[in-house]
């Protein structure tokens, strides 16, 4: 079984001699995707989920237990770090705990939310938000693990900015193995993150937010941004936009989404509870079917197993769990004890999968359209029918009850694009970091290479290049967490010392700034 589709909103077709140039970059990169995809996301017969999402959720597991189920005996610990109870202005890092937050959930939240579950829902029935939620919650304790690590072995420079992440901690885990083998891994690793951030976090980002701009201006053919030079001036503005925000760092990622984030959090959850407001009586049914869908599925699903698959795997596509992208935001954090920041990184998955991705499913089941229906039916029938997506059964479930939604969902899926986008070039730029050396003109650069090709997502399509580059992600997940699993040791000493400092009180200190501490800094 291959991943759970995410089709979104179709964009304008290019014209002209952008139409020839998107068409022979295609005929390039197809072969490429073809076998990339074939390996990245290959499945044994007897047991149709990809091996990539299986190392996924077995890692998920194995993290959870090595740590005694740290993502439920945390939560406390987690909120009083995002509070600043552990936290003072003298902490080396660039930005407190909450930004930290936000700018990783702003590269995970976003069009898989809306498109991803509305697939997941209709593919796997509505068992599958059962599973996913599960696998949301194993998810924790990797991201816990990976950016625990990612502020660990950081570095941190006179000026105060900050390197972390993957590229700091994999040299380290992979240290007794052949120079050249951990040199390549971490390599591979950076290029896969560089690779995505330039096509999948940014190209595939800023052509959404087009297509949407078109859709809510009277849709192709009829709106007039659907022609070549609309699209450059659209791409040009957003580029703008985003360039502003950028050029400041992570500070300024940090500002701006602790913002975007929530708000856009809020909006979209409030859409949802309308709809389920609107259908209060049908909660109680809607739960059960869910909870008796996870264990014994209709007929339209494909069995127990079909269920459990699809809901495993939106999970796991969804949250980014121990891809290795998570840690480098974190690694930017305000903190003297590494593994602060894993108790924050807690809530992540928990917010992307356990409360959004939820709700949407939660949503779709409740309000139980004709549209659903009929789609799970000819699915069933036949795999390869052309429903418009998981955004088309998302929206009309929520169309059913706000019929002005589609307006909602445009400045959503805007919204959800741009923070995505701002996230990835982050990411993007400490990949290129550790390939070509930290230095001013090396990120400039960068910087303007990536804004051209957000411009170049509003033009082109590059279908071919995005999913290669969506399959090329999940490399990162097989070499990150094989980093992960040679410093779990370091991970678990650093977390029970932790608690145990907190329970002594010693903790405390670190919420005051450093003249008026009891304990010198250097001894907390």
């Amino acid at each position: 079984m291959r991943p759970v589709p995410l089709p979104f909103q179709d964009a304008p077709e290019s014209e002209g001699v952008f139409a020839d140039i998107d068409s022979a970059i295609n005929s390039v990169f197809a072969p490429v995707n073809f076998w990339a995809n074939e390996i990245i996301f290959w499945s044994p017969g007897w047991f149709p989920m990809p091996w990539i999402v299986a190392w996924l959720l077995i890692a998920a597991i194995v993290i959870t237990l090595y740590l005694g189920f740290i993502q439920f005996r945390g939560l406390k610990i987690a909120t009083e770090v995002i509070r600043g109870k552990f936290s003072s202005p003298d902490d080396p890092g660039e930005i407190p705990h909450f930004q930290a937050l936000t700018s990783a959930v702003s590269g995970t939240v976003g069009l898989g939310n809306i498109a991803g579950v509305g697939a997941a829902v209709t593919i796997g029935g509505p068992g599958a938000t059962f599973w996913m939620v599960l696998a949301g919650l194993l998810g924790m304790a990797t991201k816990f693990a990976e950016c625990t690590l990612g502020v660990k072995y950081r570095t941190v420079f006179a000026d105060g900015t900050v390197s972390g992440g993957p590229f700091k901690y994999l040299p380290v885990a992979f240290g007794k193995f052949p120079k050249f083998l951990s040199v390549g891994l971490t390599g591979l690793f950076a290029v896969a993150i560089l690779f995505f951030g330039v096509a999948g976090g940014n190209m595939f980002q800023a052509n959404q937010t087009y297509s949407q701009a078109v859709e809510v201006t009277g849709g192709p053919g009829e709106s007039f941004l659907d022609n070549s030079a609309a699209s450059i001036i659209f791409g040009l503005v957003l580029a703008t936009i985003i360039g502003l925000v950028i050029i400041g760092g992570i500070k300024s990622i940090g500002k701006v989404t602790s913002t975007l984030v929530p708000f856009m959090g809020g909006v979209y959850v409030l859409a949802c509870f309308i709809v389920i407001l609107g259908n209060v009586t049908q909660v109680p049914a809607a739960i059960g079917t869910i909870v008796s869908g996870a264990f014994n599925p209709d007929a339209l699903t494909g069995g127990f197993v079909g269920v459990v698959i699809v809901g495993l795997q939106r999970a796991a596509f969804s949250n980014e769990a121990g891809l290795g992208s998570a840690p480098i935001a974190h690694s930017a954090v305000k903190t003297r004890r590494p593994v602060s920041e894993g108790f924050v990184a807690l809530f992540e998955p928990f917010i992307d999968t356990v409360i959004i991705c939820t709700f949407t499913a939660l949503t779709i089941v409740i309000a139980d359209t004709e549209f659903w229906n009929t789609t799970r039916e000819e699915l069933a029938a036949d795999s390869s029918y052309d429903y418009g997506g998981g955004v088309a059964v998302t929206s009309d479930a929520f169309e059913s009850v706000i019929s002005w939604f589609p307006i909602v969902l445009a400045v959503a899926v805007a919204l959800f694009a741009v923070s995505t986008l701002i996230t990835w070039s982050y990411y993007g730029n400490k990949a290129v970091n550790y390939l070509f050396g930290e230095s001013k003109t090396v990120t400039t650069l960068y910087r303007i290479v990536f804004l051209f090709f957000t411009v170049a997502g509003t033009v082109l399509g590059f279908g071919e290049v995005l999913g290669f580059a969506d399959a090329f992600l999940f490399v990162c997940g097989f070499v990150n967490l094989l980093g992960v699993y040679f410093l779990l040791p370091t991970i678990k000493r650093e977390m029970n010392e932790y608690i145990a400092d907190r329970k002594s009180g010693k903790l405390y200190q670190l919420g005051v700034e450093d003249k008026d501490k009891d304990i010198p800094a250097d001894q907390i």
